[in-house]
């Protein structure tokens, strides 16, 4: 859950209104997908889990703040897709809107900046701070292709700690 502290006047409490999920899901389709939201996105491992169990896309929606969507949403996206080789849909939600579970706070901003990025981490799409539609054609063979040039999901190994 995201609940943090940005800074004395920004702080967010998730868990005051949602509960975590404890399993990982992967849908079927024209191809594999694998299915997460917003925070997420900060734990690599649950993204390496889905590309080893088959994911060749990973989905993201998110609402980032704009401090912390202007510092880490476009590098942490990108790192999933590299470290992945999957392609990574990320639709955001952008502008003003309320938080419906802390409805004593005034409204909130969101970073907006939908991405799709393939598999070697180039942006395919950029949606910027305003709704929109942005559509991209995905060729699967590059999931192939990437994985193929740096196979590092199929490198991992068990470690401990020094």
């Amino acid at each position: 859950m995201f609940d943090v502290d940005i800074s004395e006047t920004e702080q967010f409490r998730e868990s005051a209104a949602f509960r975590p999920g404890d399993r990982a899901a992967l849908a079927d389709g024209p191809a594999r997908i694998g299915m997460t939201i917003c925070y997420d996105l900060r734990f690599p491992h649950l993204f390496r889990n889905l590309a080893q169990a088959g994911a060749e896309v990973l989905t993201i929606p998110a609402a980032f703040n704009p401090t912390t969507g202007r510092a880490h949403w476009e590098t942490l996206l990108r790192a999933r897709a590299i470290e992945t080789g999957c392609f990574v849909l990320a639709p955001a939600q952008c502008g003003t809107h309320p938080c419906p579970h802390t409805p004593d706070r005034p409204p909130r901003q969101s970073h907006g900046h939908s991405l799709a990025v393939d598999p070697w981490g180039q942006v395919l799409a950029d949606g910027g701070d305003t709704p929109g539609v942005r559509i991209v054609d995905l060729h699967m063979a590059e999931v192939a292709k990437a994985r193929a040039r740096i196979p590092s999901i199929r490198h991992d190994r068990d470690f401990r700690p020094a």
